[in-house]
């Protein structure tokens, strides 16, 4: 005798399940939970929508489909999820229990969310997707910025650059490079006197004049000169003429009268002194 799954998959079994069949329209489920007025069809929606994530939750734990495959998964659970809430609240809405509140969250957790992006969750292997990995990992902490007291610590006379010369490498580097120096301003200071000589036509230069040289017609006043000490020392002069002692006390004295003039006496003896003076010849 044959087996009932054998039964079942021949053809008279076939037309017999087809004639039952016939005459029946197969309900489909609501574009909108809106349209839905009925809370025991509103619970069998939901508990069909279950069904469909558990069925693709599966399938999507194999990373063999490939990436394109495993993108679409991942998107039509997510449209199945919010689908599921909007049923959830039609339900309240229609007298049944808050399935979003005491409802079960396993299929919510089966998937991780992308931190910024809230509501779409990648679910198995769509967590593993190029692109997708790097969102879930962690940005590495910020260094931690030190205080002025931890910066201060470094900053010593090396940091501003005192000790440069105590390797003993600078200082004989400074010495070559400025007698190279000297030696080319020297070479073309030499040669600009000799072309100035050829262009004059071979005429000897005048000696150039030592604008530094004290003349000897030059009077002591205005220019000084050189003394010598009875010590063996050498003492300069001002090239100024400076008031003696005396000349500094008078000049002191009559500033101070004037000052006491202008701040005791009145206009009308201001006046007449400025003109008695004028008469003396002060």
């Amino acid at each position: 005798m044959a087996r009932n799954a054998e039964k079942a998959m021949t053809a008279l079994a076939r037309f017999r399940q087809a004639q039952l069949e016939e005459g029946k329209v197969k309900e489909r489920r609501p574009f909108l939970a809106s349209e839905c007025c009925d809370l025991p069809k509103a619970e069998k929606w939901r508990r069909q929508i279950i069904s469909e994530i558990s069925k693709k939750v599966a399938q999507i734990q194999n990373a063999g489909l490939g990436e394109f495959r495993i993108r679409d998964l991942n998107d039509e659970i997510n449209k199945l999820l919010r689908e599921k809430g909007h049923w959830e609240v039609r339900i309240k809405e229609l007298g049944g229990p808050d399935y979003g509140r005491i409802g079960p969250k396993m299929l919510d957790h089966e998937g991780k969310e992308v931190p910024g992006n809230r509501g779409y969750k990648y679910f198995g292997a769509a967590r593993d997707l190029p692109g997708v990995r790097e969102l879930f990992e962690k940005e590495p902490a910020p260094p931690v910025r030190k205080t002025r007291a931890e910066l201060m610590k470094d900053v010593d006379a090396e940091y501003y650059g005192y000790r440069d010369e105590d390797d003993g490498v600078l200082l004989p580097l400074e010495q070559d490079y400025e007698k190279q120096t000297i030696a080319e301003a020297v070479e073309k200071w030499k040669r600009e006197k000799e072309e100035r000589r050829l262009a004059g036509g071979g005429e000897k230069e005048e000696e150039e004049e030592n604008i530094y040289a004290v003349g000897k017609e030059e009077s002591d006043e205005e220019l000084g000169e050189e003394q010598e000490e009875e010590d063996g020392k050498h003492t300069f002069i001002a090239h100024v003429p400076v008031p003696s002692q005396k000349e500094v006390e008078e000049a002191l004295v009559r500033r101070k009268k004037m000052e006491l003039l202008q701040r005791y006496a009145s206009e009308t003896l201001l006046a007449q002194s400025t003109e008695a003076r004028a008469l003396l010849g002060l």
